[in-house]
């Protein structure tokens, strides 16, 4: 009963109710709450929905509370109070002809009649129920402050709503300072509560009288004094015990729905629950797997670190041999230069002009072999200090800075709407959705049939849309369709597969669209005439490639002799001229008389008997033989006209002016065949 225990407070103390009354908005207050909110307005004034002119602590209602209802009141200052729910109240006032209360709840108000409070009916069921909810809490109520083996509670605090054990409650709960206001009750309820509550009810106006009938009309409990009275003589009164029954009734009705509801929301909690425990699941999983891919990234790019730093140290390497390299040649050459200079200018200081001649030639020649050694290359290095490596890091800090997380799931399979997939005649309409509560991104959706006979599946719609029509199917099938949803990441899963049932025997009417200029029709295109006294060529809306159909045309109109034609056509067959005299139309022409087969303009198979106003023609087509079959009045005409009959064919009639038909469909194949 823990659940229902808001049911059970009052909106204006906060706690459990005490001699609850009904107040006209159906809501309930305590009595002494009502006596506490009650407002006096001035003669023709609209009761206030909230007069208050200073606040007042809730705790110092029990400082008013010794005001009654035929106190004195407060004249014109009104000062209000807040409840523990934060509802306002009022302190008793006079209870004079313009007197009001107001609803805590819906904030309406209602004028007091002569009788006050006592006007309003007491709700002994209330009371009744929360005499058994407080029963059942001192039952087994153990104090809520013993941190071990919490023994039984010896008081509740109404105001704190917390029970005690004696100990608990000197320790935590004493009665002084703040809390000398707070009121202490035993746990369990005094028993004469419920024995009130048990009483009989009586009626309000008549005390001494008991409820024995329900006016309808006020929808109160009424006794037979009040219906002697005549105040409800004009009403709808039924016995109480026969109302009784029918609200109860009634009400448990109400409950059975609100329990399938209630059932829901708690599969719904439980699925809720899960997805917490998914969410946290699927939260650490992913942040492992983004820790795991910055990882990798940051070791990708150490290791290409590695590699660049390795080709820097190659280089440096190189350059470093090279000018060793130079620098080793050009000492050594510089110190044979500076050797020979050195040696040439002893040469020079001698006296010996005979000894000078004869090694001057040769020594001019090494000088000058050694000036031509030092040319201008010789002195320039071979390298350059600085590198001639360069790495642009702008599209990867760029790349670096722009990730961020992006769709690379494909959607879940679509859930297919079954209330909304309907069939009609050999059309199927098909409906779905993404089931996700956060859909992911959807570009479009594929619709896929089978081709009638369980074989392989093939797309009839790829698109956007979530509803579909397929038409041109084949009658007397069954058609098994899926549908997934794709995105930028791939094609997700198929829904279930649903099963289609086309109608047994098709129903279809004229086509306004294929029909010729001339063509006249009517009765919802059930009906065809023509305004020309040449022949003219309408279709059926029904395409047939497969099956048994068989459908008539009933004559309404016969004048003059004509000789209309009915068969079936290609969609494309002649529209102006008489049906099969082109190599796309099989038809039967008839008069009067007699009749003829004819296809691309040949005649054969010439039977006797015709038609007149009121006949009926009959087309076969069984595709599963390839044939075509005609009948009059009910009775096979001629021999199988056509045979070997393949591809798609619609219903055709060729007529002129002075002929009217009328199609009917939808019925049954003829069990007589020759």
């Amino acid at each position: 009963m823990d659940a229902m225990e808001e049911e059970l407070k009052c909106p204006v103390c906060g706690s459990l109710f005490k001699e609850p009354i009904i107040l006209p908005c159906s809501h309930n207050v305590c009595l002494a709450c009502a006596r506490n909110i009650i407002v006096q307005t001035p003669e023709g004034e609209t009761p206030p929905q909230n007069r208050c002119s200073s606040d007042y602590d809730y705790l110092d209602m029990d400082k008013m509370s010794m005001y009654s209802e035929t106190d004195s009141g407060y004249g014109s200052y009104t000062p209000c109070l807040k409840s523990p729910n934060g509802v306002r109240v009022f302190p008793p006032a006079l209870v004079h002809r313009h007197c009001s209360i107001t609803c805590p709840l819906c904030h309406r108000s209602v004028s007091l009649e002569e009788r006050g409070l006592r006007g309003f009916q007491r709700n002994r069921l209330l009371e009744a129920i929360v005499s058994r909810y407080q029963q059942s809490r001192a039952a087994s109520v153990k104090c809520q402050l013993c941190d071990r083996n919490p023994v039984d509670a010896t008081v509740m605090c109404e105001q704190c709503d917390v029970f005690y054990c004696a100990p608990c409650q000197q320790r935590c709960h004493p009665s002084r300072g703040p809390l000398a206001k707070h009121r202490l009750l035993p746990p369990a309820p005094a028993q004469a509560g419920t024995a009130s509550a048990r009483r009989q009810a009586t009626c309000v106006d008549h005390e001494a009288e008991n409820y024995s009938m329900y006016c309808v009309s006020c929808q109160t409990p009424v006794c037979y004094q009040c219906l002697e009275e005549g105040k409800h003589g004009k009403h709808d009164v039924k016995p109480l015990a026969a109302m009784w029954k029918q609200h109860k009734c009634q009400l448990s009705q109400a409950l059975n729905g609100v329990s399938d509801k209630a059932k829901e929301a708690k599969e719904f909690l439980v699925q809720l629950k899960n997805l917490l425990q998914q969410i946290q699941e699927n939260g650490v999983e992913f942040e492992a797997c983004l820790v795991a891919q910055c990882d990798a990234l940051i070791e990708a790019l150490t290791r290409q670190r590695a590699k660049l730093l390795t080709k820097v140290t190659k280089e440096k390497e190189s350059k470093l041999k090279t000018v060793k390299d130079q620098i080793t040649h050009c000492t050594m050459k510089l110190r044979q230069t500076t050797g020979m200079m050195e040696f040439c200018l002893e040469v020079i200081k001698e006296n010996d002009p005979s000894g000078f001649l004869q090694i001057s030639d040769a020594l001019i020649k090494r000088v000058l072999v050694s000036q031509e050694q030092w040319v201008r290359s010789a002195l320039e290095p071979k390298v350059c200090p600085e590198f001639a490596l360069t790495v642009n890091t702008d599209p990867l800090m760029q790349s670096i800075l722009q990730l961020d997380f992006t769709q690379n799931k494909v959607p879940p399979a679509p859930l297919l709407q079954l209330e909304k997939c309907c069939m009609r005649n050999n059309s199927a309409t098909l409906a779905w959705r993404i089931t996700t509560v956060q859909a992911l991104p959807v570009e479009g959706y594929v619709l896929e049939l089978d081709d009638g006979n369980s074989g392989l599946y093939r797309e009839v719609y790829v698109g956007k849309e979530t509803i579909c029509t397929v038409d041109g199917l084949h009658f007397n099938s069954s058609y098994n369709a899926r549908v997934k949803a794709y995105n930028s990441a791939g094609v997700g899963a198929y829904s279930k597969v649903v099963v289609l049932k086309t109608s047994d025997v098709a129903w279809f009417t004229f086509d306004p669209t294929s029909a010729h200029r001339d063509i006249v029709l009517s009765n919802e295109n059930q009906t065809v005439t023509c305004n020309s006294y040449d022949d003219r060529v309408v279709l059926g809306m029904a395409a047939f490639s497969k099956g048994v159909h068989y459908w008539e045309l009933s004559v309404d109109r016969y004048d003059n002799h004509p000789d209309p034609a009915f068969g079936v056509a290609r969609i494309n067959t002649m529209k102006d001229m008489m049906l099969g005299k082109d190599d796309k139309a099989w038809a039967m022409y008839v008069d009067n008389n007699r009749s003829w087969f004819m296809h691309n303009n040949s005649h054969t198979n010439r039977a006797e008997g015709g038609i007149t106003k009121g006949s009926t023609v009959g087309i076969l087509l069984d595709l599963t033989k390839h044939t075509l079959t005609f009948f009059i009045n009910k009775q096979q005409h001629g021999p199988v006209a056509f045979e070997n009959l393949e591809g798609v064919f619609m219903p055709a009639v060729s007529l002129n002016r002075n002929v009217q038909v009328t199609l009917i469909t939808g019925l049954e194949v003829p069990k007589s065949i020759m």
